[in-house]
This record gives C-alpha cells, structure tokens and sequence, in this order.
C-alpha cells in the first residue's frame, strides 16, 4: 500500500475532495490515521480504545457519498454509542459495557461518510475541565506533555492537535469542546442548545447544560460537519433555531460590523490570568483592525446562583448515572469504582430536593433572559476560554479532592464558559494567541441564541487574518 505522507496537511474537507478525486484510497488515508496514532498516542493517551479492524472494514465496503466520504474520526467515550464498541465515560465502573446500538449522532456521522477508528479519552463521567481518569490515565497536551490538554473532551483535542485526525467528536457540559481547543490550539464550536441531537436514550445532555459537536483544526470543518449532523431526531423534546442556510456557506461570509463586548475578567470580577487578559487585547485590536466595534462590556448575572444551578443540576444527572448502573451490575451503589469527588457529586444528588432541582432550572432561565438582554446591544461577547494558559497535571484531582475544594477549583479556572452551557447559546474558542513558552492560549466569543452563522462568520474572518492551521506541535 501506498504511503500517505501528505495526510496532514490537510483538514478534513481537503481529506474528502482528494478522496472524490481519486488521488488517494480511502484505505491509504486510514492508514496514514492508524500510523499516526500508533506514533504518537504512546506519548499523549489521545485514544483509549482502537477500532481499527472496524474501520478498515468500513473502508473495503461502499462508503456513503457524504461530505466526509471516508475521512478518519474518533467519538468521544462519555455518552456515545456505537454498536458493538466499548463506551467506558473514563470509568471503571463502566468498564465491560459495549454499546448496544449507535446513537443517532454516530449514525450521522457515519452517514457523513467518517470513518470511525477509536474512541478517546475523558474524565470519569465528564466532570473536569481537564482529562485524567484513573480508567485510562491521563491525557497529555501535545504542546507540552507535563500540561494538561483539557477536558472534559482532552482526548479528542490531543488526537486533533498531534495529527491523528483533523476533526473529532467532541461534547460540551461547562466548556468541555472550547476548554480543550483552547489548551490544544484548535477551533472549538459550542453550538447552540439541542442544535444537535442528544438520543435516542435521552432528549438532552444534563438537563440542557451539555451539547455535541467537535474540535477540528479548520473553521469549515466545524461548519461542514454542524450541517452534517444538525437537525432535530423524532422524539426530541425541543429544536434549535433552523439556519437560515447551510453553515459551510457562512464561512468567508461578511459577518458586518459587529458590536463586541470585550472583558477581562471572569463574570465573577476576578481579573483573568495576565497572560490571558493580554491575549484577549490583542484579539479585540485584531477585531477593531478589522472593522469591529469594540468596547468593554460583561452581563449582570448572579454567579452564585448560576455556580448552585451547575452543582445540583449535575449532581441530580451524576446520580441517576450511577443509580442505574449499579442497578444494571446488580450491585448496591457504594461508591466502588468511582473516583472520590464522582461518588461525593452523585452522593450530593441523592440527597436533593424536587424544590431544590426546581430552583436550579429557574436559576439556569434566569441567566438565559439576562444574557439574551445583552445581546440586544451587542453581538459577540469576547473573552478567553480559561483563567490562565493550560496547567501542569495533577493540579485538579477527580480520585482524591473532596468534593467542595474540587468544585472550587472546577469553577474558578472558567471565567464564562458555563453561562453559555447555562443559557444555550452558541460559543467558541479561537487559537489565536501563543504564550512566549509556546502554549496556546484560546480567544472565547459567544453570541445569541441560535445565532452560530455570527460566529462562523467572524472565525472565518479571524482565521484568515491571522491563520493558525500549519501551527502544529513539535511531537
């Protein structure tokens, strides 16, 4: 077999039109993948869980003539099916199930034409905004392998950014797609709530907070595979605003003269890392430079409230998770086979109220119609998607922290990603900036609700003013 060595210079578009010309073989591209990871997984724990007889059947079969028609993808372990694979969300106590059928955003993607080679890694059940589960180890940052890459969807940006594959399935609860696009220097869309679909066990991720979509090195990979997999399923308890036309169109659009809102500090007042803050100036220069209408402005938004919102909602889902599992293993839930602060979490679920669950939710509405008044001044909200560059390992502890100095330092490292989890409105993280020590440092832009065709417009716009797709790490 002919060997692919141009696999990496190309997004994933680029991967399909080579693929529809016939320049290359579908199974020459997954080969490429598969060398890929087995040269660099060793090093960064990217995948957790390789498919590679499954994907090379893919390959020999006829694929769908999708938009993607046989590029290499990875799904997230946390809450994606697909038949007959491992689905462990970074647990032990999940560590013998196999899914029994794809969930509907596997069998999208799949219809899309991607050929799904793995699974990557995550915290247990996705509660940290970095990736190191006790299951399957840490997942380190391809930019500086003693950094954390980020969580809850680590595993997917690390394989992204170390060449794996260009794009990757990702989902976001409190930040979870911006957070590790933003340590690993890619593009990272949250799209708007139930923008895509959530079954076809459940109607929505955690009672609304969390959403699906990917990280990828390109701006129209984001868009291409949001019109691939975008669109209500039938029993869907709720839809996203439909777009006015396909996303792909909206990249190199003219996003007009935008009204952006520029703070440096989190929505709690707390000033932002230095590093970051500067960052998030030269960003808002780079958009003024562009044509954008920039002054410093933030939402009124109870964060005390909104931060008890998160930790019951969660909590409520944590439980329900684990209750079930121990039931299905027929076992009393005792907290075997948890890490320490998921067993305190789920715990704290249990002991909930009805009424306490119901004022979580009117917390949640109430920052949505606070943040919707905003963004009748303003178009774009900018900021930067963590307090400070990517931090070492080992600094948020799942297995060992109690659940209060865990939850603490869950929330202090993210200034305002959780209010667009909170409210539903689409955000993303742009590379746009690099520290003197080489670390990247993500740009975090939120817009209204439903209103993704403003972001990709203005990503598009970034990512040709200042280009960032051959910026790779030295792996």
């Amino acid at each position: 077999m002919a060997v692919f060595t141009e696999y990496g210079d190309h997004d994933g578009l680029g991967l399909a039109a080579l693929l529809a010309r016939g320049e290359v073989k579908p199974e020459e591209v997954l080969q490429a993948a598969i060398a890929r990871a087995d040269a660099v997984n060793p090093a960064i724990n990217a995948i957790v869980h390789r498919m590679d007889a499954e994907a090379r059947g893919r390959v020999a079969a006829d694929l769908p003539k999708g938009p993607f028609a046989g590029v290499p993808f990875l799904l997230k372990d946390l809450y994606m099916g697909y038949e007959g694979a491992p689905l462990s969300n970074g647990s032990r106590l999940w560590a013998d199930y196999v899914s029994p059928a794809d969930f509907t955003y596997t069998r999208r993607c799949r219809e899309a034409g991607l050929v799904v080679f793995g699974k990557t890694n995550t915290p247990e059940l996705g509660i940290a905004w970095t990736t190191e589960p006790t299951a399957h180890g840490p997942t380190r940052n391809p930019w500086d392998l003693e950094r954390s890459a980020g969580g809850s969807s680590g595993g997917a940006a690390a394989a992204v950014a170390a060449g794996i594959v260009p794009v990757a399935h990702a989902t976001d609860g409190g930040g979870s797609i911006r957070i590790p696009a933003a340590n690993c220097g890619l593009f990272g869309l949250k799209p708007t709530r139930a923008r895509n679909p959530a079954g076809p066990i459940v109607g929505e991720g955690w009672s609304g907070l969390s959403t699906g979509h990917v990280v990828s090195r390109s701006v129209r990979d984001s868009a291409a595979m949001l019109d691939a997999t975008a669109g209500p399923a039938p029993g869907d308890p709720y839809a996203a605003p439909p777009p006015a036309r396909p996303f792909l169109e909206e990249v190199g659009a003219d996003p007009g003269r935008l009204r952006v809102a520029l703070h440096t500090t989190g929505l709690d007042g707390r000033p932002l890392d230095p590093k970051n803050a500067g960052a998030a100036r030269d960003a808002a220069t780079l958009l003024q430079d562009l044509g954008h209408e920039v002054d410093e402005a933030m939402p009124t938004v109870d964060v005390p409230a909104l931060s008890k919102a998160f930790r019951v909602i969660i909590a409520g889902n944590l439980w329900n998770a684990v209750a079930l599992r121990y039931a299905a293993l027929d076992r009393k839930p005792d907290g075997e086979g948890l890490e320490k602060a998921t067993w305190a979490w789920a715990e704290e679920g249990r002991e909930y109220t009805a009424a306490d669950y119901a004022a979580a939710v009117t917390a949640v509405h109430v920052a949505g119609r606070q943040l919707a008044a905003f963004f009748e001044s303003w178009d774009v909200m900018l900021s930067t998607t963590m307090h400070e560059p990517p931090v070492k390992l080992g600094v948020l502890r799942q297995d060992e922290q109690g659940l209060d100095d865990y939850y603490r330092l869950l929330m202090d490292e993210m200034p305002v990603t959780p209010l667009f989890n909170a409210t539903g409105c689409p955000a993303m993280s742009v590379p746009l900036h690099w520290t003197a020590e080489g670390l990247p440092v993500g740009i975090h832009v939120g817009a209204a609700f439903g209103r993704e065709d403003t972001l990709i417009r203005l990503a598009s716009q970034m990512e040709q003013a200042k280009p960032w797709f051959d910026r790779r790490p030295a792996l």
